[in-house]
C-alpha cells in the first residue's frame, strides 16, 4: 500500500479547498451585514460590538452584577437623561427628544419574524430525518455542549462563544493559505498514521474462520 510523503514544507495548490469550501467566506456567513461584522468589513461597528460584549461579560462575571440591578440602573438612568432633557431644553437650546424615532419600523420586524420562522423550519427539517449527517452532527453539538455547560457558566460559554465568531473568521480570511495548508497537512498526517495502525495492529490481529451457514 503507498504511503504519501509530508516531509516537504512546500505549500500544496490543490484544486479543492482541504476544508471543503468552494464559496467565498462572505457568502457562506450570509453575504450581508452580518458577515460584514464577523468578517470586520466595518471596523467600528465590529468593535464597538466586541467592547459592548466585553462589558457585559466583565459587569456580570467580574463586578457580578445582578441582572435586574443593572436593568434597573439602566432604565433609571434613561429616564433621569429624558427627564433633564425635556425640562431643560429650553435652556440648553435643543429640541426635547422624539419617542418616535426609537420605534422598530415594520420592515424590520417582518425581517426579525421571517428570520425567526426560517430558523424554526431548519430545526425542524434537520429533526425529521432528512439530512442524517446533520442531524446525527446536531445531536453531539447539542449533549458536548450539555456537558461543557456544567463546568463552565453560562455567560462564560456564549461570551467565549461571541468572542469566537468575532474573530476567528477575519482571522480565517487573512491567513486563510496557512491554515488550509496547516488543514491539508494534517489531514495527510492523521490517514498516514491510521494507515499505519492499520498494517501493524488491525491486521495481526488473528480472526477465525468464517463458518459457513447450512440451509435446511
Amino acid at each position: 500500500m503507498p504511503i504519501y510523503s509530508s516531509d516537504s514544507d512546500e505549500p500544496p495548490a490543490p484544486s479543492q479547498k482541504p476544508l471543503g469550501r468552494r464559496r467565498p467566506l462572505h457568502d457562506i456567513l450570509g453575504g450581508g451585514k452580518v458577515a460584514d461584522i464577523l468578517l470586520w468589513k466595518n471596523k467600528n461597528l465590529s468593535l464597538a460590538m466586541l467592547i459592548g460584549a466585553t462589558a457585559v461579560w466583565f459587569l456580570f462575571e467580574v463586578v457580578e452584577y445582578q441582572f435586574v440591578t443593572l436593568l434597573c440602573h439602566l432604565i433609571l438612568a434613561f429616564m433621569t437623561l429624558i427627564f433633564m432633557w425635556s425640562n431643560l431644553a429650553d435652556l440648553i437650546q435643543r429640541d426635547p427628544p422624539d419617542i418616535y424615532r426609537f420605534r422598530l419600523s415594520e420592515a424590520a420586524c417582518r425581517s426579525l419574524f421571517r428570520k425567526i420562522d426560517r430558523l424554526f423550519s431548519r430545526v425542524y427539517d434537520v429533526s425529521s430525518g432528512n439530512d442524517w449527517k446533520m442531524f446525527f452532527g446536531a445531536i453531539a453539538f447539542l449533549w458536548m455542549l450539555s456537558v461543557l455547560g456544567n463546568y463552565v457558566s453560562s455567560l462564560n460559554l456564549l461570551y467565549f462563544g461571541f468572542v469566537c465568531m468575532e474573530t476567528l473568521p477575519a482571522l480565517y480570511e487573512r491567513f486563510e493559505n496557512e491554515v488550509d495548508y496547516l488543514a491539508d497537512k494534517s489531514s495527510k498526517d492523521v490517514k498516514k498514521l491510521f494507515r499505519k495502525f492499520d498494517s501493524k495492529v488491525l491486521n495481526k490481529i488473528p480472526r477465525g474462520p468464517l463458518k459457513e451457514k447450512r440451509f435446511t
